[in-house]
């Protein structure tokens, strides 16, 4: 795939598996709603793993789940017609190395919704600096996780791992 064609590569469609299991906090819920139509406006998402005849494929469908303690990236090539597509691959993800992460998200949140209920601005604003530091080594830890398998830029990585961090309170 020549480079102009690789930068055209992208999402199109972004699905948590199994979204229907549980209900979210409203804060949860709208990081999950923000990152994914923030997905669907603007990202860089190729695999690295396509295979012959799958080259033309520049917009795909993703498929988030969690599965037997493994993050599931299923990608699918994109038809707008149908929404659908060909399967391209499946990534597997061990979710040891973001565990840790994805456990001080989940404390944040926690604060924060307690710190809006108690009305206290500042806190709200140091606690909104503390998760902005979070995305930012959840997603250099997502483009190193993914390396040789997916590559994408660093505002994608931070709005996967958003995702990550909302998949895992559903399960």
């Amino acid at each position: 795939m020549n480079e102009a064609a690789a930068a055209d590569c992208r999402l199109a469609l972004v699905v948590l598996e199994g979204e229907s299991l549980t209900r979210l906090s409203p804060i949860l819920e709208a990081d999950r709603a923000q990152a994914v139509a923030d997905l669907t406006v603007e990202n860089k998402f190729r695999p690295l793993t396509l295979k012959p005849g799958q080259e033309t494929c520049r917009q795909f469908a993703l498929h988030l789940l969690i599965q037997e303690g493994r993050l599931v990236f299923d990608i699918r090539c994109f038809d707008a017609a149908t929404g659908e597509g060909a399967p391209v691959s499946a990534i597997l993800l061990a979710l040891g190395p973001f565990r840790g992460l994805i456990k001080d998200y989940q404390m944040l949140v926690d604060s924060h919704i307690k710190a809006v209920e108690e009305g206290r601005e500042a806190r709200i604003q140091a606690i909104d600096m503390g998760r902005r530091g979070l995305h930012n080594e959840g997603a250099n830890l997502m483009i190193e996780r993914l390396a040789g398998k997916i590559e994408i830029d660093f505002e994608t990585a931070r709005r996967l791992f958003t995702l990550v961090c909302v998949l895992h309170q559903r399960i």
